[in-house]
């Protein structure tokens, strides 16, 4: 297959510079590579400048309302557990409104492919805070600041014993397909936090790990099996310091034997937690705007563990219920009850 089979006709409404545009890329690209035909697709989306996805690939789409993407994709799943479904949100559609939806379809882990577009700030309604906006974000709705902590995507799936947690820039392509596909390969509920920039009402919004200067010494590629080693010269590495009553992550030399090996299928999920929020007192305070953080931001697929998945235990528990039952048909069941004939 070839990513252009998966592309519309339609005029893509992103704007110019967006970051949107190099998902919509990298998903194409991925599809292509994943190879599941267009008629066996499906893109369920809410609202928002990410939810307008469905539009632009010829594919089933479901374009839902705000916030009920995820009740939706998870009905398509259950329904036809046959089908490749994408649920296309941003962090105004499904931490917000669609929380609830959110949280519920990763603790369920319905096999849908996530792709979480987070550039801390509503775009589509032109530049209100979002969930993900650092306290003392200004913006058009908290012109002094906004006095709320945000969500860290990350936690909640964490919380929510999501199964697949990944983490991509829309800078990188290559690490955005690479994350499509390892999602689409993996049965549960794979969320991929998309970290997009917003060239109108946020930009810049993760030029601290994005800039092509920066983003080698502030960012690390987390890959299954490999060293956890980074920086522009790769002469960094992290591993457990044990000194304090909880081990804690710390960065040392490449070359140190004690650096770690990233597993990304262990099912403890004590270590990916810890690698999953590495970074983020940056994005959380505007106060902190201006500090680095001293551990890199963890990039690529960080959690992948398997477990039962809902679509597939109801379709079990439908069929086991149907093998057991005396009435095989409706019209059978029919007769099971009282009736008469004319």
């Amino acid at each position: 297959m070839e990513a252009a089979q998966y592309k519309s006709d339609q005029y893509v409404r992103f704007c110019p510079g967006c970051g949107d545009h190099a998902i919509l890329a990298s998903l194409t690209k991925a599809m292509a590579q994943i190879g599941v035909p267009t008629s066996q697709t499906v893109v369920i989306s809410g609202i928002g400048c990410s939810s307008r996805m469905p539009h632009y690939l010829n594919t089933y789409g479901f374009n839902t309302i705000h916030g009920r993407g995820g009740a939706i994709a998870t009905g398509v799943k259950t329904s036809h557990p046959e089908l490749t479904v994408w649920q296309m949100t941003g962090d105004g559609d499904c931490l917000a409104i669609g929380g609830n939806h959110f949280i519920h379809e990763i603790r369920r882990n319905v096999d849908l492919n996530i792709c979480l577009f987070n550039n801390r700030i509503y775009g589509l309604t032109k530049g209100q805070y979002s969930p993900t906006s650092p306290k003392g974000f200004v913006s058009k709705s908290s012109p002094f600041g906004t006095v709320e902590r945000p969500f860290i995507p990350a936690e909640l799936v964490m919380g929510a014993r999501g199964t697949f947690f990944a983490r991509t820039l829309d800078v990188d392509m290559p690490t955005t397909i690479d994350c499509m596909v390892k999602a689409n390969e993996h049965k549960g509920a794979s969320v991929i936090e998309c970290l997009v920039n917003c060239v109108i009402f946020n930009n810049g919004a993760h030029s601290w790990i994005a800039d092509r200067e920066t983003r080698a010494e502030r960012s690390i590629i987390l890959r299954h099996g490999e060293k956890m080693i980074f920086g522009a010269n790769k002469d960094k590495g992290l591993k457990l310091d044990y000194t304090n009553i909880m081990p804690r992550l710390v960065v040392t030399t490449a070359d140190d034997p004690d650096v770690l090996v990233h597993d990304a299928h262990i099912q403890d999920p004590t270590l990916h937690r810890m690698l999953a929020m590495m970074g983020q007192e940056k994005v959380t305070d505007m106060a902190n705007a201006e500090i680095v953080p001293e551990l890199p931001i963890a990039l690529g697929v960080i959690r992948d563990v398997e477990a039962e998945t809902y679509n597939e235990a109801v379709n079990n528990q439908i069929n086991e219920v149907k093998e057991k039952a005396k009435a095989k048909t409706f019209d059978e069941l029919v007769l099971t009850l009282e009736h008469w004939d004319m």
